[in-house]
């Protein structure tokens, strides 16, 4: 349709009115109006105007200078608003409505509580001793916590005569910092506060230092990207209060070779897991689930205590706040100096390759407690499963994976689903269903319908644990859009089909695989979902993975007693399958058997698997295509893994330390049960084993590189029997991300 003319306006008066001028209320509901409709030379001349219903259109942002200076009542329901500091040239709003903006949250409703100083109703409710709490004493605390900030890091680093130059690198540096360091309220509300102590932080300096103050907020926005973008790390201690500080301590370096040091015996293993017990994955401890009984760990730690503060909450009654900067540990960066003796750099311990060189170099960044049941700061039980990089939208989810993946990464564990920026820690976003554990997360990329039939790319997210249900959240909207029951005991592990961007596997504790299309939702964010297969295991599926050069044909799976191959293809009217072929692989004694738990499984490339472990102290490499005949027939087939060779790992007998794999670098990743991460670069061997003729190799193949997982101090007591449950990298090999047993995410860059 046309945009807003003289003539509407008029028509649409309430009153219907003959002078733009002498409107009073005025209704442009429900008339498809997007932004560049509101023209501000049109509407600067509705001098008199108090009462603006724009319900039930299409506006995703206020123009900046629409000069409604007597507006008092205004009405935003149902449109797309992403922002709200625009509605601050509006000053003498009294009522403020946007219910069903789905990309605006509680930190909007705080933006807007401290903008507009005359605002009495919100959405309908009364905020007045809110909002006076907001502006008052919400604005006290952050502007003292400021002010320390800089008198304890900053005021020292600015000479008697500074340049502007030097102002202005201080600036740039104190500003990041600030944002980053001082918390305040609860962990919903870190977006607000963030906005507000960059504020406070910019007028600080503006008094401080004579600085001119910006107020663009296009600008403001510009720049904010621009400093995300940084790898600029403060020269300060991330410590602060309301924060767990978790400090490294200086260690001593280990020159020891490949594996020395890291393994202990079973017996050793054995004695020491009777000390304490700590919750593990439920029916991680015997074939037969239970899900209550746990898996032991000789970690010690102290009980929970939940803070108290409110949370934003869907309509579903689940959290999901937006743009949370959850960051509850102290952060080590690679410019960060030591304050005190116990504040020292991490010193890290390579294992060297054959020439005595470092064969690989990566360094610790951030250490991260955000999976806190009731956000408390003691919690060092919650245990972390999976985590998975966010596919970049310009790319594709299908394309090339070395330029298909952001430094974003989803995590999981506990009650909550975290988005961590992985360069500076931040934890972007978090979801959180308080009767959940959720132990997988997958990520997908729709095509879906928005505004004007036209079709934009966004990323899901598929998160599931121990109800059985398939959490869908749309991300970039902060909004859990879906959930589908999948099945009535937990799900271990989900993922979604590589060339089928609705097609999701779940695999569960009920002994079953289940391939559900979950669906494309439409505007309103309905969907359909449907079950297409259930593929009938013998017993728990815990890894699953589509196998590469025929991902819509076979499905590979590790479960409790074996590894099994399934049939996949759609075009077949059996809708439950059972297994097509079950692997043989070497034990500890010297035979054959299919008879083991395999709780790691990853293709390396399109032919080779790395799985683990039907020995202790070894992860098998071995070919899908000369293992398993794609020609043969029939059910149940008993066929050997035709093995390419053992990578050497930790002896322990503990189980669901999972590994990974990075194709694009010819990379494997394991975690230990002493904290420790194991990496073998295994690009000499990978044309050999692709060759006809490839022979296995004779010996087993170290590891390329031990990273050892340093002292850590949390509350001045340090963590110890850090079991590394899962460690993944992104496509490119930037970083790499560790999920620990103690509530602890590390995520460690490679320099």
């Amino acid at each position: 349709m046309s945009k807003i003319t003289t003539e509407l306006l008029l028509e649409r008066a309430v009153p219907r009115s003959t002078r733009l001028r002498k409107i009073e209320t005025l209704n442009l509901s429900k008339l498809q109006l997007k932004t560049g409709d509101l023209d501000p030379r049109l509407f600067s001349r509705l001098r008199h105007l108090q009462k603006l219903d724009l319900s039930d259109n299409l506006l995703d942002k206020f123009p900046n200078s629409l000069t409604l200076p007597d507006l008092r009542v205004l009405n935003c329901n149902n449109n797309k608003l992403e922002d709200v500091t625009a509605l601050k040239q509006f000053p003498l709003l009294e009522e403020l409505t946007y219910e069903n903006n789905v990309y605006l949250t509680l930190n909007d409703d705080y933006k807007v509580m401290f903008l507009l100083q005359n605002l009495r109703l919100l959405n309908g409710k009364d905020i007045t001793k809110l909002a006076n709490h907001v502006r008052r004493v919400n604005s006290r605390k952050l502007t003292s916590k400021v002010t320390a900030h800089w008198e304890k890091f900053f005021r020292d680093q600015l000479p008697e005569k500074y340049t502007a130059e030097q102002v202005k690198s201080i600036k740039k540096k104190f500003l990041k910092s600030v944002q980053t360091n001082v918390v305040y309220g609860p962990s919903s509300l870190s977006e607000f506060t963030r906005w507000r102590v960059k504020m406070i932080a910019e007028e600080f300096l503006a008094y401080s230092l004579g600085l001119e103050l910006n107020t663009d907020p296009e600008l403001e926005e510009k720049m904010d990207e621009n400093e995300e973008e940084s790898t600029e790390s403060p020269r300060e201690a991330a410590e602060d209060v309301g924060q767990v500080t978790i400090m490294p301590r200086k260690r001593k370096r280990n020159n020891s070779k490949s594996g020395s040091g890291n393994k202990r015996s079973k017996s050793q293993a054995k004695t020491e897991e009777k000390a304490v017990v700590n919750p593990r994955k439920s029916s991680h401890v015997q074939d037969d689930p239970a899900p209550d009984k746990p898996r032991t760990s000789n970690q010690t730690a102290k009980e929970a205590t939940p803070e108290q503060g409110a949370e934003g909450t869907d309509k579903n009654g689940e959290q999901c706040p937006k743009g949370q900067s959850n960051r509850r540990s102290g952060q080590l960066t690679g410019e960060q100096k030591s304050q005190e003796q116990d504040n020292g750099v991490v010193s890290l311990s390579p294992v060297k390759n054959s020439k005595g060189k470092e064969d690989v170099s990566a360094e610790p960044l951030h250490f991260l407690q955000c999976h806190s049941k009731g956000n408390s700061r003691e919690d060092f039980k919650t245990q972390l499963w999976s985590c998975v990089f966010e596919p970049l939208l310009d790319c594709g989810a299908r394309k090339d994976p070395i330029v298909s993946s952001s430094r974003t990464v989803a995590t999981c564990g506990g009650e909550s689903v975290c988005l961590i920026d992985c360069e500076t820690g931040t934890v972007l976003k978090k979801y959180k269903v308080a009767t959940e554990e959720f132990f997988s997360v997958a990520w997908t990329t729709l095509t879906m319908v928005i505004s004007d039939s036209r079709k934009k790319s966004h990323n899901i997210l598929a998160a599931a644990g121990r109800r059985g249900i398939v959490k869908l959240i749309h991300v970039a909207a902060d909004f859990c859009y879906g959930e589908i029951k999948a099945h009535k005991k937990p799900i271990a592990t989900v993922c979604f089909s590589p060339t089928r961007e609705t097609h999701l596997f779940t695999a569960s504790y009920d002994k079953r695989i289940a391939l559900w299309d979950i669906g494309i939702p439409d505007c309103d964010y309905n969907f359909k979902a449907s079950q297409l297969l259930v593929l009938d295991a013998i017993s728990i599926p815990l890894r699953i993975a589509p196998v590469p050069t025929c991902p819509d044909q076979y499905l590979l799976a590790g479960c409790e007693s074996g590894c099994f191959a399934w049939n996949i293809k759609l075009d077949k009217e059996q809708k439950s399958r059972p297994f097509e072929a079950i692997f043989q692989f070497p034990d500890e004694d010297g035979g054959i058997t299919t008879s083991h738990r395999v709780d790691g499984l990853a293709f390396l490339n399109d032919d080779v698997i790395a799985s683990k472990s039907s020995k202790p102290g070894c992860i098998y490499l071995w070919s899908w295509s000369r293992s398993f005949d794609t020609k043969g027939k029939g059910c149940q087939r008993t066929l050997s893994a035709v093995i390419l060779a053992e990578l050497e790992w930790s002896m322990t007998d503990l189980s669901y330390l999972t590994l990974s794999t990075c194709p694009a670098k010819d990379y494997v990743f394991c975690g230990d049960e002493m904290g420790s991460v194991w990496m073998y670069n295994l690009s000499n061997y990978t044309a050999a084993w692709s060759s006809a003729k490839g022979k296995r190799s004779d010996k087993k193949i170290p590891p390329t590189q031990i990273l050892k997982w340093p002292e850590l101090r949390a509350n001045r007591e340090q963590l110890t029997e850090v079991l590394i449950n899962n460690v993944v990298s992104d496509p490119t090999f930037t970083y790499l991300v560790v999920l620990t047993s103690v509530n602890i995410t590390a995520i460690w860059k490679k320099s």
